[in-house]
């Protein structure tokens, strides 16, 4: 059934994009665009595979909690700080060479991560596992930073202004398989591996134990984890090598003039400093990056820490907890679609609002959690479901479309690497915090800490309310007769 509904959002995606051309292309290129996003966007969707697969150990308890935030608060951090020297590169190199060296750097560590857990579980005392999946998740998260701000790159070539917020709704969908991936795929393989597991038996399971020899095992082979991901991501940097094109130009079209920050723009970028300056000095872009802090710590903050609520007090909601990924999909997909449409149909492209809507939204779903963390699973689970939804429409049309609007094509890796650097700036932060203070008996402390953050995010998408680039302003007015005042 799950993957039904999968095959469904994967439909839902292509369907939506050849539908989707107000600016009336050809066939010929709508086809060739699909074929460098396509191949580009499910190479992004299977590294949160590769990035969340650390979570599993935590729920699988090979690691404890505080140790999954002391791993990943740290790997987050440097995908942070990379972000802002990785994003002048991609602007350098393309978005084609970013996700093979994306994709390839985290498959060889992930690769190193499995051999390191395989060496740990055989003999405990070999190595300091926390140490050393702390330095390999870092250098992993270091070439994960690549994978956004390539598909942004991308994108910024291929999709005028007026046809992003359909992309943002395709990005958000990605992002949303990323994360069914990434939670329900990888405890598929938990459940395949673990030798204490008593339940359903599953074709997935005959298969990984038959392929990887485990029948006879004498442990759980959790370093499968790594591995498997690691294969998939080999495969699709090799689909992206033939497939990808960087631009129209390249791709035998005439160069698409997409009125983004970009048109009309005599800035010198010929260095990585003046394209750092240039995004940096850009106030739009840096309450972009505040909003996308708060969107760090809201999604992660709701998506790796609902299983561990639920498994601390028991207040899970069963149907919700064996399809987490699924139900973080499904949410995603719906709030990816909603932010994209909201934008283009009744916003004229212009991005704040729909953001702003959505706080408001986490708002009321936070305050949802801090009433009834204590005694009404449902009205938890329910207020997270939303949540999630609500910040992948954030992320998707802010990270995903606002950013390339306003940094241009030009600039577009840079300006994704400095918002997308803020959001995960907010993950590496709400990792190290609620790792810190919360314990079985501490979870009101859970919503009482993003409460905050929906609040400053609601105030800077206000601020951001009217704003659009010169360029699109433009085209408004001359193309389609509308002011924006």
């Amino acid at each position: 059934m799950q993957l039904v509904i999968v095959s469904i959002a994967i439909g839902y995606i292509i369907t939506l994009y050849f539908m989707r051309n107000p600016l009336k292309h050809s066939k010929q290129f709508m086809w060739k665009r699909f074929l460098s996003w396509f191949p580009l966007g499910m190479t992004y969707a299977f590294m949160y595979m590769a990035r969340y697969n650390l979570d599993a150990l935590a729920t699988a308890e090979v690691i404890t909690k505080t140790q999954k935030s002391q791993i990943s608060g740290w790997g987050f951090l440097i995908y942070a700080v990379a972000l802002f020297t990785t994003g002048p590169l991609i602007d350098k190199v393309g978005g084609k060479k970013g996700m093979m060296m994306a994709a390839l750097g985290a498959a060889i560590f992930n690769i190193l991560m499995g051999w390191a857990l395989y060496v740990y579980m055989h003999d405990n005392s070999s190595l300091n596992i926390v140490l050393v999946l702390g330095i390999l998740y870092s250098c992993n998260m270091f070439f994960q930073s690549f994978g956004a701000i390539s598909t942004i790159k991308v994108k910024s070539y291929w999709f005028h202004v007026r046809e992003r917020g359909t992309f943002g709704a395709i990005f958000g969908t990605l992002i949303s398989l990323g994360v069914y991936f990434a939670f329900d795929w990888t405890e598929a393989i938990v459940r395949s591996v673990n030798l204490k597991y008593t339940g359903e038996v599953s074709v997935l399971r005959d298969l990984i134990q038959s392929l990887f020899a485990l029948q006879d095992a004498t442990l759980s082979a959790f370093w499968l984890l790594f591995f498997i991901p690691a294969g998939i991501l080999i495969m699709w940097a090799m689909i992206d090598l033939l497939l990808i094109k960087d631009s129209p130009d390249e791709a035998g079209f005439g160069k698409l003039e997409t009125h983004d920050a970009s048109h009309g723009d005599n800035r010198d970028l010929s260095s990585w400093f003046k394209i750092l300056k240039s995004i940096l000095s850009n106030r739009v872009l840096i309450m972009i990056g505040i909003i996308e802090f708060t969107s760090g710590i809201l999604r992660d903050g709701v998506m790796k820490w609902y299983r561990l609520f639920a498994k601390d007090t028991g207040l899970g909601v069963e149907s919700v907890l064996s399809n987490w990924g699924l139900w973080a999909c499904v949410t995603g997909v719906v709030g990816g679609f909603i932010a994209g449409w909201v934008s283009d149909r009744y916003f004229h492209s212009r991005r704040a609002p729909v953001a702003g809507i959505m706080q408001a939204l986490m708002f009321v779903a936070c305050g949802g959690i801090l009433f009834a963390v204590r005694d009404n699973p449902l009205v938890v689970a329910i207020s997270c479901l939303v949540i999630m939804m609500a910040v992948i429409g954030v992320h998707s049309i802010m990270s995903g479309t606002a950013t390339a609007d306003f940094g241009g094509r030009r600039g577009a890796a840079t300006a994704t690497g400095v918002a997308d650097g803020f959001s995960k700036l907010g993950s590496s932060f709400q990792e190290f915090v609620l790792g810190a203070i919360i314990t079985k008996d501490t979870w009101h402390y859970w919503p009482s800490f993003l409460i905050p953050f929906t609040l400053l995010g609601l105030f800077f998408a206000i601020k951001l309310w009217k704003e659009l680039p010169e360029g699109t302003r433009k085209y408004l007015a001359e193309v389609e007769k509308v002011k924006i005042p």
